[in-house]
């Protein structure tokens, strides 16, 4: 009963965050791109914060003064990176959507960080299984239907998602030396609220933003803000509590075949068959890449790295 009740937390994360892509492009009309991440960032942090007491202090379960120093040192330095990855992330993501690019497209591109989280992980020096090289290179054979056209181009925005892919993965190897060392409410509060500054500076700088613009685009900066940054990442905390952490990623994976159902239905937008088996085979490959095959079997594969 509790596997099936984290399953359905994470199925709604999942649809949660599929449908952010609807919100990043209906917003787009009224405000500019670090506009909106500058407010949707700002609620996520504020949203997170009556949850972080829920959860527990930073450096819950620390033994004494200086394991609670050390937890306080790592939430920020980890907060700081976090958010300087998200930001560059949600940054050429919504800069991507903004030059009129199909969210399906989008959410597909960008659920490429499956596939290039255990790379990066080399890096780290953790070994990669031969079921990640397989899925990566079947994901460049979907990126390349998706992407590419027939006159063998590829659009700026197909380039900012890949970019956005590759900062995503950096992000989720950033969370994964910190958040075992601290409270993972208060680490994505943090997070949210760097990516606020930074979101806000060039807000400043780059663009005109006006109070009027922004309550035009109250809708999606709330769905955006209260339900993908706080509601689904809570979700996405209890639900893998009591969830075989393969399951958990291929329920996730989800939110990109979410991504292209919503556009579809709600943007009234439409893929190409050539784009549409891109999407499909972009699936199979992050799909296969968490399965538990390769290095003895035991957990997933990206976990095996």
């Amino acid at each position: 009963m509790k596997k099936l009740r984290s399953s359905l937390l994470l199925l709604i994360a999942s649809i949660i965050w599929g449908i952010t892509f609807i919100a990043q492009s209906d917003a787009m009309e009224h405000i500019g791109p670090f506009t909106f991440n500058f407010a949707r960032s700002f609620i996520g942090s504020v949203v997170l914060l009556p949850v972080i007491r829920l959860f527990g202090r930073a450096e819950a379960g620390a033994a004494n003064d200086i394991d609670k120093k050390k937890a306080r040192k790592a939430l920020l330095v980890g907060g700081i990176l976090c958010g300087i990855a998200l930001f560059a992330a949600t940054g050429l993501q919504q800069f991507g959507i903004s030059l009129g690019s199909s969210v399906g497209k989008a959410g597909f591109i960008t659920s490429f960080y499956i596939i290039l989280v255990p790379i990066f992980g080399l890096l780290l020096k953790k070994r990669t299984s031969a079921i990640i090289w397989i899925s990566m290179l079947i994901a460049v054979v979907g990126l390349y239907l998706l992407c590419i056209t027939e006159g063998f181009s590829i659009e700026t925005s197909d380039l900012l998602y890949l970019g956005c892919a590759v900062f995503f993965a950096i992000h989720i190897l950033i969370i994964s030396v910190y958040s075992p060392l601290v409270n993972g409410v208060a680490l994505s509060c943090m997070q949210f609220a760097v990516s606020a500054v930074l979101n806000g500076i060039c807000m400043l700088l780059l663009e005109k933003p006006s109070f009027s613009d922004i309550f035009a685009a109250y809708i999606p900066l709330l769905y955006a803000g209260v339900l993908a940054c706080g509601i689904a990442y809570t979700l996405q905390i209890i639900g893998q509590k009591d969830l075989d952490p393969t399951i958990a990623s291929v329920i996730m994976c989800l939110e990109s075949v979410v991504s292209v159902i919503a556009g579809w239905l709600i943007l009234h937008q439409q893929l190409s068959g050539r784009e549409t088996a891109g999407c499909v085979i972009m699936l199979l490959a992050t799909i296969l890449a968490q399965l538990p095959i390769g290095a003895g079997g035991k957990g997933k594969a990206s976990e095996q790295l």
